[in-house]
């Protein structure tokens, strides 16, 4: 979704107005600016999972009221750490890192601190492995969008894409997944189901974020109990 298309989902609702140009101006600065920390990124955090939970944002925002300068520029943003995460093999936390780096690009922007305040706390909450709770309707939205793009097909997919740029196998029967350590050869798409992706459903914090996430969660719970049985060849 463009930011043409952005501003035109919010006038097409008519309890919300749309940004107004100079709004535009800025996020496409901001977008702009987080692509670029994106280029040597792997697959599962990609800018292309950027752009997914910004439209997701795009449709879940309106409906929640949230302020969508805000949260357009958060979902930018949210990711930016990832690659510091990754480069230590997850002994850092991206949301902190990001949020600190977000700190810094928003300083020169035309946005009021109260605004510039809560972009950086939606990049800090946004995390599910994390107790830092998303305190704003933005942060919420950023929060539901982010772990979305975790479950249904998508989820699936990114799970086994995470899990073959680590190495790992495909499956370990062998092993109980809670007792798998993250980021090693046992660390499967369907160890991320088990310890994660299975239990974002019940974390989602909107009434429409809710309302995907039976649908994704219905998917996603099918195609791994269907993947266990053909492991086993039952299938």
């Amino acid at each position: 979704m463009s930011i043409l298309d952005f501003r035109s989902t919010l006038a097409a609702d008519g309890d919300h107005c749309p940004m107004s140009p100079d709004d535009g101006v800025v996020l496409d600065r901001i977008r702009r600016t987080a692509q670029g920390y994106f280029e040597n990124a792997r697959g599962s955090h990609d800018w292309e999972h950027t752009l997914r939970v910004h439209r997701l944002c795009g449709r879940i925002g309106p409906k929640e009221g949230a302020d969508m300068l805000v949260l357009g520029a958060a979902a930018y943003l949210h990711d930016i750490g990832r690659s510091a995460q990754d480069a230590v093999n997850g002994s850092l936390c991206h949301a902190v890192r990001g949020a600190a780096m977000a700190q810094t690009l928003l300083a020169g922007l035309p946005l009021t601190e109260a605004c510039r305040q809560n972009i950086v706390h939606c990049v800090r909450a946004h995390r599910f492995r994390d107790d830092h709770a998303p305190a704003t309707i933005e942060a919420r939205v950023l929060f539901d969008a982010d772990k979305l793009d975790a479950i249904g097909a998508v989820g699936v997919a990114r799970a086994y894409l995470f899990a073959g740029e680590l190495g790992a196998c495909l499956h370990n029967p062998n092993l109980a997944p809670e007792q798998a350590r993250s980021y090693s050869r046992d660390d499967t798409g369907y160890r991320e189901f088990v310890v994660k992706l299975s239990k974002i459903k019940e974390r989602i914090l909107t009434t429409e974020g809710r309302r995907i996430a039976e649908e994704r969660h219905r998917y996603m719970t099918e195609f791994f109990e269907r993947f266990l049985e053909e492991y086993a060849g039952e299938k």
